[in-house]
């Protein structure tokens, strides 16, 4: 299958904001849709750079690599689920343990990565993650049964959790500021190529080959990257590193770990009686990180943050949406394969439908955001998005395979616009000296949501399950998963309703001169 760009679409002709760069560049990566690169070097959060150099796209391209390998196992595994629930002898829905324990680690892990790379620099720090990423992926291959693999896709997440955050770093303190806009260009490609090739590739493999293969794919590519940041990127270091929060660090993590563990054990039927009192330790933990970081000037997840209107709404907002994103990738395969009885390579074939809409949005976005303000549009899109999604809920094996196709590039077109709306107007209002908290306090919340999503639609294919008495999924079971998501999701609604109306205007455009 090729794929052809509409005419005049240019990866890098996407929303201007003053206050963008790279820390929505690195949100719209997480939420799998193409990251805006244009007027980049005009940012507010680009710090100096180093002197101008012949080789950034050199340093761009091995930071893309690096992209490019976990953007590609996330969405290649997912196709993979129903056949290596086979091979490990459980029911498909349990599974989702497989994609939470990465999310979960990325949860973790983020909001210490900018502290990890200021105390002991951003390159051997960017490395190792690489070197650790590769580790679990070897882990991952060689998993025997399900709670291992679920350990190491944890140890793959806390790679992925320092490389990308750290990798921003490395393009920042690597590349000039002239030189950035360039940079972009060749950082963005992972993101457009990644979720296009993840789902027919994964597909292939698991059809053709082993599930397996899909991990040991990263070993080449890890190694390769390894010695490159060796051999072609400087150590640059800035600053002394604040001092690290490790109270609030293990408290995050106690409460992040124990709340999405408890809920992906309260998805299974047998696990309620181990999941209910992790949720009660989780919520704890977080009550007394809220009591701990009033008392910090530089607490590692800045609650303060959420008083800034456009960021807080941004966060609430974008959190109920990202429900239903992160169930997606999780019911799709599930229902391709196991509801239609497509094989893996034919569900990869369907599923690819939301990149290839995500990717199409890019071109409108900036002209819509300024026709119609960031308001109007998180309303109407948000409202229309929910609604494609939910009509996932009604598929159904008489419905031609093209119809379906249809539905999910409309659905991943109109998701992609809200996340590209809720990671511009986040920033806003977030000075420069603060960029750096908001990115990892937004990173760590969008991880938090995915990983959420993808529990709700566990619990809720689970519970149709056990009240139908049925012992794998049929398609009502799947109905009520994805009608449950998006009824979550809908509730942003009355979040978009409180952006003030002239939110974003200056981002949009639509600001009038003075």
């Amino acid at each position: 299958m090729s794929l052809h760009l509409p005419h005049g679409l240019d990866p890098r002709n996407f929303l201007r904001p003053r206050r963008r760069g790279i820390a929505s560049v690195h949100s719209e990566v997480r939420d799998g849709i193409v990251p805006a690169g244009e007027r980049i070097a005009e940012t507010t959060d680009q710090q100096g750079g180093a002197p101008a150099s012949a080789n950034y796209r050199t340093v761009a391209l091995i930071i893309a690599c690096a992209m490019f390998m976990e953007n590609l196992d996330a969405t290649v595994l997912a196709t993979a689920l129903p056949t290596m629930a086979r091979d490990f002898g459980v029911r498909a829905p349990e599974m989702s343990i497989a994609l939470t324990s990465y999310l979960l680690a990325l949860a973790m892990f983020i909001p210490a990565s900018g502290f990890v790379a200021d105390r002991f620099g951003a390159k051997p720090v960017f490395r190792w993650a690489i070197a650790v990423f590769v580790l679990g992926s070897l882990a991952c291959g060689l998993a025997p049964n399900l709670p291992t693999m679920a350990v190491a896709r944890f140890l793959q997440g806390i790679g992925g959790a320092m490389m990308m955050p750290v990798g921003r770093l490395v393009l920042l303190r690597s590349v000039a500021k002239r030189d950035m806009v360039s940079a972009m260009s060749w950082l963005i490609m992972p993101a457009l190529i990644g979720p296009i090739l993840g789902p027919p590739v994964g597909g292939f493999i698991v059809t053709y080959a082993d599930w397996r293969w899909i991990f040991w794919l990263n070993l080449p590519i890890g190694l390769v990257g390894f010695v490159l940041v060796g051999k072609f990127i400087a150590d640059l270091r800035e600053g002394e590193a604040q001092p690290f929060d490790r109270t609030g660090f293990i408290l995050s993590a106690a409460a992040l770990g124990c709340l999405l563990l408890g809920f992906e054990m309260v998805s299974r039927s047998e696990g309620a009686g181990i999941g209910v009192p992790l949720i009660v330790v989780g919520a704890v933990a977080g009550l007394f990180y809220l009591l701990h970081a009033r008392r910090l000037e530089h607490p590692i997840l800045d609650l303060s943050l959420m008083r800034v209107p456009t960021f807080r709404l941004s966060v609430l907002g974008g959190s109920l949406a990202r429900i239903t994103q992160g169930a997606q990738p999780f019911l799709l395969p599930l229902m391709m394969q196991l509801g239609f009885g497509l094989t893996a390579a034919q569900s990869g074939a369907m599923t690819v439908a939301t990149a290839i809409g995500s990717f199409g949005m890019k071109g409108v976005a900036r002209r819509l955001l300024h026709r119609f303000g960031f308001r109007s549009s998180l309303v109407v899109m948000g409202v229309l998005g929910t609604a494609a999604y939910a009509v996932c809920g009604l598929f159904r094996p008489d419905w031609p395979l093209a119809a379906i196709f249809a539905v999910l590039v409309v659905s991943g077109f109109l998701m992609s616009f809200q996340f590209t709306a809720y990671n511009t107007i986040a920033y806003d209002e977030i000075g420069k000296e603060r960029m750096s908290a908001a990115t990892s306090f937004y990173s760590t919340f969008q991880q938090l949501m995915l990983s959420l999503g993808i529990c709700t639609a566990s619990v809720a294919l689970q519970v149709s399950m056990d009240a139908s008495g049925r012992a794998s999924p049929g398609f009502p079971d799947f109905s009520a998963a994805f009608w449950t998501v998006t009824a979550i999701s809908l509730a942003a609604l009355f979040v978009n309703l409180r952006f003030d109306p002239q939110a974003g205007a200056e981002l949009s455009g639509r600001a009038k001169p003075a």
